[in-house]
């Protein structure tokens, strides 16, 4: 995105009524956020960041964000199960349903790579709290799905016979939002210093947030044992981990790792956390996994080693306790309050409204779709490089008429055309 183009999605970005999710435009909404989630990534990864770090603080959005956020969550649990109960529910395609869960990603995707900034953290203002309750839900999760609670999690999901396509993706969707929402909270602890003084108390003291990552040391719900090979899940897949390393720190272990060492070795927290028998017993649990070769790939926790130590044969004192007036979160309370006792009604009018569309708005929502979700943006945001469909080697060109199969050479093409060829008159 050019600069103006950039500035004017941020800008037009607005919160929408839990009622209007899924229409006409609420899906222009969805479509800004998608192109200022993959702008982000590609300008991260080019260095070029600062451009929207300053737009969104600027315009004040992050608050809009994390109310949407907040509001498809709320649509997901309390809306998509009644509207999968309707009998006139015969969608004539899922995916506008699928987009309405995406969209829930995106916008947890665009937070973590902006929360990365302290600028961003700080202009979520109030609405923090309601990020830090948000990620804490998200993380309660992920212990549920390590401690095996597979129907504990899919009852707390609320799923009631949903297309089954939908529910499958929607479990996978969920999982890897924990897991977007782990890195966020991780970014909002490197700011602990700077942040109000409720979100502190509610990390601390309302979650205790530091026993939920002890759990998530523990149970490390993105790695697991299948058939005697120890898969982790890294960049969006679950792959073999060879041997030689299995020691080896994941990105999300380090997340981890990192949060706690915010949250115990910071001294506002530390005067704020109740170190009772409870705490205090599940805290020192982490000293089994300060292993050597752990410490030698992240050394700051040497610091958290001490720590422990130290712990571990003291009393530490009581938190202060302050007459203060706490603050409290204030969106999902907002939310559930003025829709509450209308979740058949709001899901009736979707159905009617937003997710039965005709013939001819559906091919109108494909040509918008295939703008938002361009091959080549796509191709972009691809960590690997294509291959050749032939000889599988590394590829530069494509096929011209449907840009949809990759080659090394011509001679590669020419092989390969008259497999290929029913396909490409299809596509083209």
């Amino acid at each position: 995105l050019s600069p103006a183009e950039a500035e004017a999605l941020v800008q037009a970005l607005q919160g929408s009524e839990l009622r209007d999710i899924g229409g006409q435009e609420w899906l222009r909404q969805h479509e800004y956020v998608e192109k200022l989630n993959m702008h982000s990534i590609l300008s991260v990864s080019a260095g070029q960041e600062q451009l929207l770090t300053e737009l969104l603080v600027t315009h004040a959005k992050i608050p809009v964000l994390i109310g949407e956020l907040i509001s498809v969550e709320i649509w997901k649990h309390k809306i998509f199960p009644v509207l999968c109960r309707l009998e006139d529910f015969k969608p004539r395609s899922t995916f506008p349903i699928y987009v309405v869960l995406q969209h829930e990603a995106s916008i947890i995707n665009l937070l973590e790579t902006m929360f990365f900034f302290k600028e961003i953290c700080e202009s979520a203002e109030d609405s923090i709290l309601d990020l830090i309750d948000y990620c804490h839900r998200k993380l309660i999760l992920l212990v549920a799905r390590s401690a095996k609670a597979r129907a504990a999690t899919s009852a707390e999901l609320c799923w009631s016979v949903p297309p089954q396509e939908l529910q499958k993706q929607a479990e996978v969707m969920e999982f890897e939002i924990s897991l977007k929402a782990l890195s966020v909270l991780r970014f909002i602890t490197d700011q602990v210093d700077s942040l109000p003084l409720g979100a502190v108390t509610r990390m601390l003291n309302t979650h205790n947030v530091p026993c939920l990552l002890v759990e998530l040391v523990e149970h490390c719900p993105w790695s697991c044992w299948e058939a005697g090979n120890l898969k982790k899940f890294e960049n969006g897949t679950w792959h073999i981990v060879p041997p030689e390393d299995q020691v080896k720190m994941t990105r999300l272990d380090g997340q981890v790792w990192l949060a706690l060492l915010n949250l115990l070795l910071s001294l506002k927290c530390q005067r704020k956390y109740c170190y009772d028998g409870f705490n205090r017993s599940q805290l020192l649990k982490l000293r089994a996994f300060l292993t050597d070769v752990l410490i030698d790939q992240l050394p700051n926790l040497v610091e958290m080693q001490r720590f422990l130590s130290y712990l571990a044969v003291t009393e530490p004192a009581p938190p202060k306790k302050d007459i203060i007036i706490e603050q409290v979160p204030v969106i999902w309370d907002h939310i559930l309050k003025k829709n509450s006792g209308k979740w058949e009604a709001i899901a009736k009018y979707q159905v009617k409204h937003a997710f039965s569309p005709t013939e001819e708005e559906l091919k109108l929502q494909a040509r918008r779709w295939a703008q938002t979700y361009s091959l080549d943006m796509m191709e972009a945001l691809a960590t690997d490089k294509p291959r050749c469909r032939v000889c599988g080697v590394e590829a530069a060109k494509r096929c011209s008429r449907c840009r949809n199969e990759w080659y090394c050479t011509r001679a590669c093409q020419v092989q390969h055309w008259q497999k290929h060829k029913p396909a490409c008159n299809l596509m083209a």
